[in-house]
């Protein structure tokens, strides 16, 4: 391999990529924390059927969930003219486009990390919270999410990491706009169909460095978190 290919790389699309994992990961913070909460407690029935739309990015094909999402909020539906024409937003090919479909896709990933956090913890702190009068909102900010930080650091992780190898779902609802849409999965798509394959293997590589040290700091984080824990 050349050492030229290294001088070549173009970091756009990793630019690009972190980008997007890192809005979407953040959007799903709250998101999978309201979501986890409610079906870690709520025993009304109603609790399967949320759980089966939630889960459901999890069975269906990334083309096959990306082109129902172009359908739904292309330029051509009812939803994306109005968005269009009412708020002047552009979902379909553009980073909004890519960004909503990440973070429907990445819900669920999102959602049992911090749902098993939850009900990880003991019943008693929860109970107890209650018993000394205070309120829901204040016994989840207070005392249930300051125990369960790893859990929302391991949900951020998996989502991010995800969102950096995603293909098919970002390739039916954002295309392959440069500098747009073309994250690293796509640019490396690209190398190949052009056989260039050197480029595609320093591409693929610096994607597995991001995510071994991407590990690695989770780790550390997990266990310097959990000593704390211990030592209290």
């Amino acid at each position: 391999m050349s050492p030229d290919v290294f001088r070549s790389v173009d970091w756009v699309p990793f630019l690009l990529s972190v980008r997007l994992g890192f809005a979407t990961a953040l959007i799903l913070i709250p998101i999978g924390i309201g979501m986890g909460y409610w079906l870690a407690f709520t025993r009304t029935r109603m609790r399967y059927l949320v759980e089966w739309v939630t889960n459901l990015p999890l069975v269906l094909p990334p083309t096959v969930a990306g082109f129902y999402l172009l359908m739904m909020v292309g330029p051509q539906s009812s939803i994306g003219s109005w968005l269009s024409s009412r708020w002047g937003i552009q979902l379909a090919f553009s980073f909004e486009g890519i960004l909503l479909a990440s973070v429907l896709f990445n819900l669920p990933f999102m959602v049992s990390a911090v749902r098993s956090g939850f009900e990880d913890l003991p019943s008693s702190w929860r109970e107890q919270s209650f018993l000394l009068g205070r309120s829901e909102g204040y016994t989840l900010i207070r005392v249930l999410l300051p125990n369960m930080r790893s859990s929302i650091v391991q949900g951020f992780a998996l989502c991010f990491a995800r969102t950096l190898g995603e293909f098919g779902i970002v390739m039916m609802i954002g295309g392959n706009l440069p500098g747009v849409t073309e994250v690293v999965s796509i640019s490396i798509y690209n190398k190949v169909e052009a056989f260039r394959y050197d480029e595609a293997h320093v591409y693929s590589l610096i994607l597995v460095l991001i995510s071994v040290v991407l590990l690695g700091v989770v780790s550390g984080i997990d266990s310097l978190w959990r000593s704390r824990r211990e030592n209290h």
